[in-house]
């Protein structure tokens, strides 16, 4: 397992980590994700690290909790050999606080996570979605008296916009408060909107990737083809109308593209679809999930191994699709996108 610096951090994480939206199964959305137990956590956690996939990524709204609590004791033992993140900022309740990135959310939150999980501090906190009504002032100092505190060791943000991340690194250069040093972010090669404005920003501003749903949603595994729909009892058919938008004939030209490259490598269409984002400069890590051992033995599989530039270029030239604006203007002047040496 390689690993990565994450951002501009000092902190070096597993090229991949395995996230925990498979734990629990506590409402019907994240039952169609999984419904893995304690007893089953603990087995895929040991495999985990048997294979250095020593990250462990979860959030407090996933199963409304029962997945923090399901790693908190499948982790027991083991708590010094692994990574912890975590995400709040989503509702966890009915009540006017019960969301957002308030003060007085975040540290209820956080309290309660640390619960849950039943450990003493969290390695990675982010903030799992914008919360526009709250200053970044208000949220960015709240994280810097938690890391302070002990609670937090690194902060980071998720499916952030350009400008609202630029503004939090600003705010946190100028008061002297921790760097969101990740960002984590949809990206696959299905949607490809990541590379747009986030990536450059990452790249100027040492912000580590952390991709959720590499696999597209579920529909990057294979299983989907022409006259082939996805079968009852997976996420791609329960909750098929959730999840980012993609037009079907261009999700059949991404197969086919990765069909020729599983061809020529002996590598399974998720590993390759893993392996294109693990070659890419910001993306510090990918997580992967798994109902069972055998799919995480697969996924994987992803590391260790690299893509031909001929190989590379095939699967982005079937997933492309034209840029909006402004970025499909910007790159009309390639001189003007041409980083110095």
């Amino acid at each position: 397992m390689n690993f990565k610096r994450l951002g501009k951090s000092g902190l070096r994480v597993p090229e991949l980590s395995f996230g925990t939206a498979t734990f629990g199964g506590g409402n019907d959305f994240f039952k169609a994700w999984g419904s893995t137990d304690t007893s089953g956590a603990a087995r895929l956690i040991d495999v985990c690290l048997e294979h250095g996939v020593s990250m462990f990524d979860t959030a407090d709204v996933y199963s409304d909790g029962l997945a923090e609590q399901i790693l908190g004791e499948a982790i027991k033992g083991k708590r010094n050999r692994l990574l912890i993140s975590t995400k709040v900022t989503f509702p966890t309740g009915q009540g006017p606080n019960d969301y957002g990135s308030s003060r007085q959310h975040i540290i209820e939150a956080v309290n309660k996570s640390l619960q849950r999980l039943q450990v003493e501090h969290i390695d990675l906190l982010q903030l799992h979605g914008q919360d526009y009504n709250t200053p970044v002032e208000e949220t960015l100092s709240t994280l810097d008296q938690l890391v302070r505190e002990g609670k937090v060791r690194y902060v980071g943000a998720s499916n952030f916009s350009g400008w609202h991340l630029m503004k939090s690194l600003a705010t946190s250069e100028r008061y002297g408060y921790p760097r969101h040093v990740a960002h984590q972010i949809y990206y696959s090669l299905l949607n490809r909107d990541y590379e747009w404005e986030l990536a450059p920003l990452a790249e100027d501003q040492g912000v580590g990737a952390v991709v959720w749903s590499p696999l597209g949603w579920g529909k990057l595994t294979g299983k989907i083809r022409r006259g082939q729909p996805a079968k009852p009892g997976t996420r791609a058919h329960d909750i098929a109308g959730t999840g980012p938008h993609f037009e079907e004939e261009r999700l059949f030209r991404i197969i086919d593209a990765l069909d020729v490259v599983a061809e020529q490598t002996g590598k399974s269409i998720p590993q390759i679809a893993l392996n294109w984002l693990l070659g890419k400069r910001t993306v510090s890590n990918v997580i992967i999930g798994a109902r069972d051992e055998k799919q995480l033995i697969e996924n994987i599989g992803a590391t260790g191994w690299s893509l031909t530039p001929e190989q590379n270029a095939l699967l982005e030239a079937a997933s492309d699709v034209p840029p909006a604006y402004p970025v499909w203007h910007q790159r009309s002047f390639a001189i003007l996108n041409e980083r110095d040496a």
